[in-house]
């Protein structure tokens, strides 16, 4: 059974800095990218940012300059630094990791974790 299991969110201030972690396990073969998206209330989810397995990586234009997507293929994690933080960041944030599991490719999530910004 593959999981992916998200830490790190909470309620920060404007202006102020948090960090989200998200650890794969299980029967996993290989990951390939993985990545961030983020869903506000009454919205869709969004691309947050992606990163390959060679370190590869993209960022929606929203948050570029603020935040920083990395990931230690030793230990299955990828991570989200988030400097510089504003209301319009307050989401669900979703880690998201292509894997091959037993042969087969496929796209898993993480269960979610709330990122709340006050003004």
């Amino acid at each position: 059974q593959v999981q992916l299991v998200e830490s790190g969110g909470g309620l920060v201030q404007a202006g102020g800095s948090l960090r989200l972690s998200c650890a794969a396990s299980g029967s996993i073969f290989s990951i390939n990218a993985m990545g961030w998206y983020r869903q506000a209330p009454g919205k869709q989810r969004d691309l947050v940012a992606t990163i390959t397995g060679g370190g590869r990586t993209n960022y929606a234009d929203s948050v570029k300059g603020r935040f920083t997507i990395s990931r230690d293929n030793a230990k299955n994690t990828v991570y989200l630094q988030m400097n510089s933080l504003k209301p319009e960041d307050t989401a669900v944030y979703y880690c998201n990791a292509a894997l091959i599991v037993a042969g087969v490719r496929g796209a898993y999530w993480g269960q979610g974790t709330q990122v709340t910004v006050s003004s």
